[in-house]
């Protein structure tokens, strides 16, 4: 193996890879990086066993004067390039199993690790894909993932539960305490599905997506999800198990509907959380309408103080005066994946889940548990 590319070119796609590589596993083998060079391109691959990342490499710098495969310890590698100078680097096979690496005037061996301890990947194209834009998909993981489990007693909600009904997508995440809905309308028609995705996965994904308008493949079948952007395959286990029939948890009557502007109804939760008698993540406000249609956010600890804050509704209020108390983490976490300046807060009563939904976020819903605080 003997090639020479641009330094930048082989970092960025290094970068890309390492979001799969794995710090702790049974294999140490996952903790390197299969390099696979070939006449016109490279291919670089990385896996933990939950999600794997496969990179083709074509770039006009590239100049293969042999081919050859090798695995190579990813930590070191990746932070060697990142810290090289020059605009080129040359890797090459040393004796001894070791991989040199030249660059401006650096020269640099590194101990591979054995290749043959490397798992045999497959990376499965289906002949019919559903076909997303980038971007959408995006939205859809920026809306639902944050509202996995992070618990593994119900390895389940962990993940989020996409759901393919003709041209309809549906895309579903819970703790048992907040629910997370985002719909979307497909391009084409496609047969029904019923997937649950590791909420991890995602958040990885997305990490590694562009924002442009291009199109992503989602390949599955029953244990796995590829999805194939540009020179990216992006490769994620699937969760087995039924995922919980939500539609029934989402109210449809709500007798009291209170419209906000989003900053300040979030400012104002932040700052009352800041003396709430449960520390961190655990804050617990209270919201109260009351006769003059002015809503109060409050919090109290009889250690430290309370907190008063008035808040004024943008819109008339349907309804009447009630109190409800809430987790100022679900609440904010739900407020800032919101695209709209102003959101509504439908309300079902002072023990039962209330809705948020915003005017410019089509078909998107957070729905949230409130706290007995009595």
């Amino acid at each position: 193996m003997n090639f020479q590319i641009n330094k930048d070119t082989l970092l960025n796609n290094l970068i890309v890879a390492q979001k799969a590589l794995s710090n702790k596993t049974p294999n140490p083998a996952l903790q390197g990086i299969k390099l696979d060079v070939l006449k016109d391109h490279l291919v670089i691959t990385t896996s933990n066993s939950d999600i794997a990342i496969k990179l083709t490499v074509k770039d006009p710098s590239l100049d293969v004067t042999k081919e050859g495969s090798a695995l190579i310890p990813g930590k070191y590698f990746v932070e060697i390039i990142r810290k090289l100078d020059g605009l080129k680097v040359n890797l090459s096979m040393a004796m001894d199993n070791m991989l040199r690496i030249e660059a401006d005037r650096s020269d640099i061996t590194l101990n591979m690790m054995d290749l043959e301890d490397y798992p045999e990947l497959q990376f499965n194209e289906k002949v019919k894909s559903i076909k997303i834009n980038v971007r959408v998909l995006k939205t859809i993981i920026r809306q639902t993932a944050f509202a996995t489990s992070s618990i593994e007693n119900r390895p389940i909600l962990t993940g989020v539960n996409f759901k393919i009904d003709g041209k309809k997508l549906t895309a579903i995440a819970t703790d048992s305490y907040r629910l997370s809905q985002k719909e979307i309308e497909l391009n084409d028609s496609y047969e029904p599905l019923n997937i649950i995705i590791p909420g991890r996965s995602l958040e990885e994904l997305i990490k590694v997506l562009e924002n442009n308008n291009d199109q992503v493949e989602l390949h599955f079948d029953h244990s796995k999800i590829l999805f194939k952007y540009n020179n990216l395959l992006f490769q994620s286990r699937l969760l087995e198990g039924n995922y919980p029939e939500t539609s029934k948890l989402i109210p449809t009557d709500f007798p009291t509907v209170i419209k906000f502007n989003k900053e300040n109804l979030s400012t104002a939760i932040e700052r009352a959380s800041l003396l709430s008698s449960r520390d961190g993540n655990n804050a617990i406000v209270k919201l109260a309408l009351r006769q003059d249609n002015i809503v109060e956010i409050t919090s109290n600890s009889p250690e430290i103080g309370k907190v008063l804050e008035e808040v004024y509704p943008v819109d008339e209020i349907v309804g009447h005066p009630f109190k409800i108390a809430f987790s100022s983490k679900y609440i904010l976490d739900a407020l800032k994946i919101f695209n709209s300046s102003e959101v509504s807060i439908n309300f079902t009563g002072e023990i039962r889940p209330f809705i948020i939904k915003g005017e410019y976020d089509e078909n998107m819903l957070q729905l949230i548990l409130p706290v007995r605080t009595e």
